[in-house]
């Protein structure tokens, strides 16, 4: 059956034919309902024939249709048209993997990547009972933004051949049942199990993965014969070539975890795709796991051990050379000990210089920030003696840094007064410096260290005035080694984000890096004998596991636990156990609608963060910035209406153009970011080019230009103007300036200076101007249709509830307009990012809720 254009199908109408094969045809089809575009795959008559294999599909497409990962497709919808089932899903634009491998072997860092992210499909599939059991490069498609894609869930049990003539080693050869001695899969790709048609599981998808990545790093496919009969003679009895002899660029661990996935027997193979991703990340240069080498191709058999064990044990043998009869694992797995039980955020903690006590700050139930004392034998906390203060650093004779009148000020940096209080809690705290972000103890406890922003610029301070290292991004968890020659710290390149890499200082200010970059890292702590630093730190999403890196600058690192949960380091004892807390952290996005009489809560997976709205409201643009972002994050547009989002691609939705049209969007790497344009409709995304610039942000101009923030290496950000139809770029005389709320007319635009005060700058590069009636702690929170107003968000993102007010630029008069406290305070630690649409109604924001709960753990050190 072939649709012409124009056809409906229920809702869908048909554009155009994109393929035909043995699974039937698939359509290019608009939905006029949410306004996208949708892929309609209709399968063949003789499914709705057969009335058994009907039921089938249709609880298989249901099955897979309950997925929802950024590495399997998304099916939307089941139907049935003149007795023809048919699918629904996501539109893809891209090629098929088979595609890509026509031009012979991929890189290896390009195909490590591309397993990664099938391998993190095929867990998710899989912890849900789900086996594809046809993989093939012909069911992997690689979109434009170089994200994978597994086709077909769920449809491979009615995959059949159809008699094609000739040699047949790479043809579907399924029955229509599952039962053991039904041969399935595709030849070539089968796993042993499946030639002998036995009953297979995801270990059959593994071997099946193997198959692909072999094919991906070698160029040839690992099975490949004359005749069908020799094929499987092949699967079951010998194994492909080494991949060392056509592709010398295949490190030997990479090599092992191939043939790990291609072991004849299901019981050697990776006992889950959660194991194998976990190898090929710890291979790639920016996994959790650093650089060590892979598994061994025989791993322990650890299932009667907790799931945090097995992944301790299998962390530990991946290490190589680094720890191959050298080092020992744990005899014991890691153990967790609860000391919090309320509802908030923790902000720090300290072992107390007893090594058994421990002092935290949090703000619980909605209540303003408070240091507690508590101890792991007790599950009682009690206040400590520095009323609306946080802790920083215990000295070895007890005596406390703690920050005063702690606030929020940048994205992930809270900032007070430093003071030095006493051990007991008695007696006012002598106050030393203001604006402090961190600070930690000398081992000998006679001076500090302290982490300050001054001049557009973060800076890593000791003593107090040098400057040993300093970024236009920030720091965080500064430590001393035991021996207090070196401070270890989290280097965050870009303010807005919180990936980046682990690094030390000497006391000379020069630093060493000592892993690669990570999505997400947080806290710093020093092994007991000083060869290892401690963080926590994800690879992809928000999802922190605790690892150790080698202090010597070898890029060497380990895993040493992983948990349910966003981990986050905040102390590490003497003796090796490690102060943690489990944050489940959230970031959503509420808004007020057109013509709407209440708020609506428009977030969309679990990191959404607001970056534009749309003048008359009715639209936001988001990034999804956690684990349902995936690598690189997720750029959404959605309408305030509460209709589905729509993931238009990779990286950061930072503006919306003035009609409608266009997203820009912010996509980071490593070492650099560059900025594209996706369309909101049809249409291709079109890249920005800035070259000799890194840019960290930017609004469209009402004509179409881009206002600019970008730094040149070496310097600090500075805005600029940007025509993306010309390439010409200006800089404009705002160094070290950030945000922008652009103004109707397209020639102003609100911004903060390198102090942090509200200015208006304009395009032609006036001189700043100060606005009337704004203070220090004030924020813009959009202008008015006539320009003659801003909106202004009064006093700390922290502050709840919100104040709004509506300021005259002429007179600097007030007025105000509206009063926005959360529906549910609890463990809600900012609202953010406000917009007020020019309509004088609508507006927008975003908040950040998170609750954490304290915990030691022991049995870390080796």
């Amino acid at each position: 059956m072939t649709l012409s254009s124009g056809t409906k199908l229920g809702p869908y109408e048909i554009v155009a034919t994109i393929g035909a094969g043995g699974m039937g045809e698939v359509y290019r089809a608009k939905d006029p309902r949410l306004k996208r575009d949708v892929a309609i795959k209709v399968l063949p008559s003789s499914v709705a024939a057969d009335a058994d294999r009907l039921r089938r599909f249709e609880t298989e497409a249901q099955t897979a249709g309950g997925l929802n990962h950024p590495n399997i497709t998304a099916v939307y919808e089941l139907g049935s048209h003149d007795g023809a089932p048919y699918i629904v899903q996501e539109l893809l634009e891209g090629e098929t993997l088979r595609s890509r491998l026509a031009g012979g072997p991929l890189p290896v860092r390009k195909a490590t990547e591309y397993a990664i992210q099938t391998a993190r499909g095929l867990a998710a599939a899989h912890e849900k009972g789900i086996v594809h059991r046809d993989l093939k490069p012909e069911n992997l498609f690689v979109t434009n933004d170089g994200r994978v894609k597994i086709l077909d869930f769920g449809l491979a049990k009615l995959t059949q051949a159809d008699g094609a003539a000739g040699p047949q080693t790479n043809l579907p050869t399924a029955t229509k049942g599952t039962e053991p001695g039904v041969v399935m899969g595709t030849l070539g790709y089968m796993s042993p199990e499946q030639v002998k048609g036995k009953q297979s599981d995801a270990r059959s998808d593994i071997f099946s993965f193997g198959a692909i990545l072999y094919e991906m790093l070698s160029g040839a496919r690992a099975f490949s014969r004359e005749t069908a009969a020799e094929t499987m003679s092949a699967i079951l009895r010998e194994d492909p070539p080494d991949l060392s002899a056509t592709n010398k660029n295949v490190q030997p661990g990479l090599e092992r975890v191939v043939r790990h996935c291609l072991e004849k027997s299901p019981e050697e193979r990776f006992h889950s795709a959660h194991d194998l991703a976990f190898d090929l990340e710890a291979l790639s240069g920016t996994s959790p796991a650093g650089a060590v080498a892979a598994a061994p191709a025989r791993r322990l058999r650890v299932r009667a051990l907790p799931a945090l064990l097995a992944v301790l044990l299998a962390a530990l043998a991946a290490a190589g050379g680094y720890l191959a009869g050298t080092r020992r694992a744990p005899s014991t797995q890691p153990s967790f000990k609860q000391l919090t039980f309320r509802k908030g955020p923790i902000w720090s903690a300290r072992f107390g210089s007893d090594g058994k006590s421990v002092l935290y700050s949090a703000a619980w139930d909605g209540k303003p920030e408070h240091i507690y004392l508590t101890r792991p034998d007790s599950p009682e906390s009690s206040p400590f003696g520095v009323p609306g203060s946080a802790i920083r650093a215990v000295s070895p004779s007890g005596e406390l840094a703690v920050a005063l009148r702690s606030d929020r000020d940048g994205p992930f940096t809270r900032a007070g007064t430093l003071a030095r209080a006493a051990a007991s809690g008695g007696g006012a705290p002598r106050e030393l410096l203001e604006r402090v972000q961190y600070a930690d103890w000398t081992p000998d406890g006679k001076d500090l260290l302290v982490v300050r922003n001054a001049e557009g610029k973060t800076r890593l301070e000791f003593p107090v005035g040098r400057v040993l290292y300093e970024t236009t991004g920030w720091i965080d968890a500064p430590r001393f080694s035991p021996k207090g020659d070196r401070i270890a710290f989290v280097d965050h390149p870009i303010l807005s984000d919180d990936g980046g890499t682990i690094a030390v200082v000497n006391l000379a200010g020069k630093k060493t890096p000592l892993t690669g970059p990570y999505a997400t890292a947080s806290g710093s702590g020093w092994s007991p004998d000083g060869s290892e630093v401690w963080f926590t730190a994800a690879d992809v999403g928000a999802n922190r596991s605790l690892i150790a890196a080698a202090a010597d600058g070898s890029l060497r690192t380990r895993v040493l636990a992983r948990a349910p949960g966003t981990l986050s380091l905040l102390d590490v004892s003497r003796d090796g156990r490690a102060l943690v807390s489990r944050d489940m952290a959230t970031t959503g996005i509420v808004a007020m609608a057109p013509g709407a009489d209440r708020e609506a809560d428009l977030t969309w997976l679990d990191w959404s963060l607001f970056g534009d709205f749309s003048r008359d409201g009715r639209t936001i643009v988001f990034s999804e910035t956690g684990e349902g972002g995936g690598a690189g994050y997720s750029a959404y547009i959605r309408g305030t209406d509460g209709s589905p989002a729509i993931r238009l691609g990779q990286g950061s939705a930072i503006a919306l153009s003035e009609d409608g049209k266009s997203v820009l969007a912010l996509i980071r790497s490593a070492n650099e970011s560059r900025m594209v344009i996706y369309p909101t409709g049809a249409g291709e995304t079109r890249p920005i080019k800035t070259p000799g610039l890194n840019p960290v942000g930017g609004r469209f101009l009402p004509d179409g230009r881009i206002l600019l923030m970008a730094a040149e290496p070496g310097k600090r950000r500075r805005w600029r103007v940007l025509d993306p139809r010309t390439g010409a770029i200006k800089p404009l005389p705002y160094e070290g300036y950030r945000f922008a709320w652009v103004a109707p007319d397209g020639q102003r635009f609100g911004s903060l200076d390198a102090e942090g005060r509200s200015v208006i700058c304009t395009v032609d590069g006036e001189d700043p101007r100060a606005i009337p009636g704004f203070e220090p702690a004030d924020t813009f929170a959009g202008w008015s249709s006539d320009g003659a107003s801003v909106y202004v968000r009064r006093g700390s993102p922290t502050t709840i509830p919100a104040r709004i007010d509506r300021v005259s630029l002429s007179t600097g008069r007030a007025e105000p307009f509206r009063e926005i406290y959360p529906p549910d305070v609890t463990g809600v630690t900012t609202l953010h990012a406000f917009e007020v649409a020019q309509d004088g109604r609508s507006y927008a924001y975003g908040y950040t809720r998170m609750l954490s709960t304290l915990f030691v753990m022991d049995g870390l050190t080796r």
